[in-house]
């Protein structure tokens, strides 16, 4: 609409809990729309919110900033919302096994802290990156409605159907498809 202002930047979620970190990462990411949050419930709010495609997580968050556990069930909350979101986790601790924990968990990469804002800067920005090809993918996918003409389907299953009907189509072989109607 007319006189409605829109940022066209590309959503970053950082989620920190150190108020002078997030103001140094908030000048970092000048290309980006930031939000911000300092703990697990006002993160999982942004997520429903602004839907970002990047996310920022300290691992670190209060009640427990010494320990990953919130953290970890931000991580668990924000992929199970949103599972194409690339979450970057952040680690001030030198132990890496919450850092690999996260990464098993659906972390798209992590970062141990001190922060170097051009090295987490160029993680964001190919997280971004990978994020707009998936996007672009799925886009394409569901454009196509099924390899065959004439055949209407939108389902994955039928879609495997109509492939390997493609494969056998050209040989003289006789094929027999079981399974639902």
């Amino acid at each position: 609409e007319k006189g409605i202002m829109t940022d066209s930047r590309p959503k970053l979620l950082i989620v920190e809990d150190d108020e002078g970190l997030l103001r140094q990462l908030r000048w970092a990411y000048e290309d980006y729309e930031v939000v911000s949050a300092s703990d697990r419930t006002t993160a999982i709010d942004m997520i429903r919110l602004h839907e970002p495609a990047v996310v920022t997580l300290d691992l670190g968050l209060p009640p427990d900033p010494t320990n990953a556990s919130e953290g970890l069930t931000a991580l668990t909350e924000i992929l199970a919302y949103r599972p194409t979101t690339k979450v970057v986790v952040v680690t001030g601790s030198d132990d890496r096994t919450h850092a690999l924990q996260a990464v098993a968990a659906g972390a798209y990469d992590f970062y141990q802290k001190p922060i170097d804002a051009d090295v987490l800067r160029l993680i964001v920005d190919r997280a971004y990156g990978l994020h707009t090809l998936e996007e672009e993918l799925r886009r394409l996918q569901r454009q196509v409605s099924s390899p065959l003409e004439g055949v209407i389907s939108g389902s994955e299953q039928m879609a495997a159907t109509c492939r390997l009907i493609e494969k056998v189509a050209p040989t003289a072989a006789s094929v027999l498809l079981l399974g639902e109607s």
